[in-house]
């Protein structure tokens, strides 16, 4: 099964690309949706998240996981191979 994720970034912020690399890692493939140059896209991003005004904001088969150390914090306490189809 493949998993859509999507990831708002903007194209230098380091918490991007420490969960981009975290998602290559698992062997996923994700949408990147960089925010810097479309104002719709960020108010999107705000909008979906919560709320939130940081980068990046991560969904996964449509559920907002958060932000980088929220996916980190999901992976480091099991909970993110079980969302993503993957065994232990």
């Amino acid at each position: 099964m493949s998993n859509q994720i999507e990831i708002y970034t903007t194209t230098h912020c380091p918490y991007c690309v420490r969960a981009k690399e975290l998602l290559k890692k698992k062997g996923q493939e994700y949408k990147e949706i960089n925010v810097e140059t479309e104002e719709s896209l960020w108010q999107e991003c705000v909008t979906r998240s919560g709320g939130r005004q940081t980068v990046p904001q991560i969904f996964i088969n449509g559920t907002h996981v958060g932000g980088c150390d929220d996916l980190y914090a999901m992976d480091k306490d099991g909970k993110l191979n079980p969302l993503l189809g993957l065994g232990a």
